[in-house]
């Protein structure tokens, strides 16, 4: 169903019953590009400037004190590092530094999460960096203080493959990282569209976002790990409670997800990049179906869920998200803003009021966000991946005071 011209996003009016009673039993667990490629250096066929929101949705600020206000805030408060090349995973350690992966050199770097000073761990063995490919997102387990490992997603010469190594940080610089011990390999690779993005969730299991390769019906095809979103133990393996005993697969159907989050209800939420007309934030449902390529943004069909906010790809182009202040963070490549997304409690159905945008384009394109903590942001742009207009100092990770 359509809703009514409103605004420079869109939210579906209503969801199937089925997806509303999924969305229900997932609040334990359950998670755009143009045809060239993720960040869409041009697109044809975008839609115009204006984009639908449900018949009365607009929000109530007041309807619980629990809720975020209906607008929101987000300012640059300092520049934590620079001079970062190709920057794309980032996650945080224990105690607030960060560990940064350069896409195209292959490396892994810690940065102080006071002074900002860098120190290289090492150099990732396997990588193969090309378009879109190379060394890409980063997660640490909630026992990193324990066994010391480092996961990471990356582009080899025949796959995109998720590996773990263990991180020492009393050897020299540049020689602290063990040898990779690949958990699981055989993801589907391309010039474009190979995800990337690992994050472990509040149960603990790792996720993974994958694309579809440019090789559309991979997105369909379940026993294709291409265009999914992949839930595993910590060693690789199917997780009890998935759509499929033996599969690591636990939602299908997307075309390139790159942004990750839980939300206060541990709900998971996914950034993808769409075609040529809109970019998604979904909710993530176990076993769900997301439409690619048989839907691109809100279509009302059965049989697929539909997103909660959809933007025009001139306007977003998502890669990685955050959860802070009761609200989704989406860090815009092309659109080169931040975007903030109140959440309207446990009602799957829609935002709480409309998407806001900030910072347009006063940093260039921005790849990752990840919580610092209250109401605080670590924000990475991606200036000097071939498709930006680097300036000097670039990349950069900034810390967003936000609200």
């Amino acid at each position: 169903m359509r809703g009514v011209l409103f605004g420079s996003v869109q939210s579906p009016a209503v969801r199937r019953g089925v997806v509303a009673a999924l969305a229900t039993a997932s609040l334990v667990l359950s998670a755009a590009c143009s045809t060239g490629g993720e960040e869409g250096t041009s697109g044809t066929g975008a839609a115009s400037p204006t984009a639908s929101r449900s018949p009365g949705s607009s929000a109530s600020p007041s309807a619980s004190a629990d809720l975020p206000p209906a607008k929101g805030s987000a300012k640059v408060v300092s520049t934590l590092t620079e001079g970062l090349k190709s920057p794309w995973g980032l996650t945080a350690l224990p105690g607030g530094d960060l560990l940064v992966a350069s896409r195209d050199e292959g490396t892994i770097h810690r940065i102080d999460g006071e002074s900002g000073k860098q120190t290289l761990l090492g150099s990732v063995p396997g990588v193969s960096p090309a378009g879109e490919g190379g060394l890409l997102g980063l997660a640490v387990p909630s026992t990193f203080a324990a066994d010391g490992w480092v996961y990471a997603y990356f582009t080899t010469t025949s796959d995109n493959r998720i590996v773990r190594m263990s991180y020492d940080e009393k050897r020299p610089p540049g020689q602290q990282l063990g040898a990779p011990d690949t958990i699981l390999r055989g993801i589907p690779k391309g010039n474009i569209h190979n995800g990337g993005r690992i994050a472990f969730g509040p149960d603990k299991m790792l996720y993974a976002g994958t694309g579809e390769t440019g090789d559309t019906g991979l997105a369909q095809d379940k026993e294709s790990l291409a265009g999914k979103i992949l839930r595993m133990t910590p060693d690789g393996e199917p997780v009890h409670g998935n759509p499929e005993a033996d599969s690591v697969v636990y939602s299908y159907g997307h075309r390139n997800v790159q942004g990750l989050a839980w939300d206060a209800q541990k709900r998971l939420w996914a950034a993808e990049f769409g075609q040529n007309t809109w970019d998604e934030l979904n909710l993530i449902e176990p076993g769900g179906n997301y439409g690619w390529p048989e839907v691109e943004g809100e279509e009302g069909e059965d049989g697929f869920i539909d997103p909660v906010a959809q933007w025009k790809t001139s306007e977003a182009s998502p890669s990685g998200i955050a959860y802070a202040e009761g609200s989704i963070w989406m860090a815009g490549l092309r659109g080169e803003r931040l975007w903030r997304i109140p959440l309207s409690g446990d009602s799957a159905e829609e935002p709480l009021a409309d998407p806001q945008s900030f910072l347009d384009e006063k940093h260039g394109r921005l790849r990752t966000v990840v919580s610092a903590g209250g109401d605080r942001l670590w924000l990475v742009t991606s200036n000097t991946d071939g498709r930006g207009e680097p300036k000097p100092g670039d990349d950069r990770i900034l810390l967003v005071e936000v609200g």
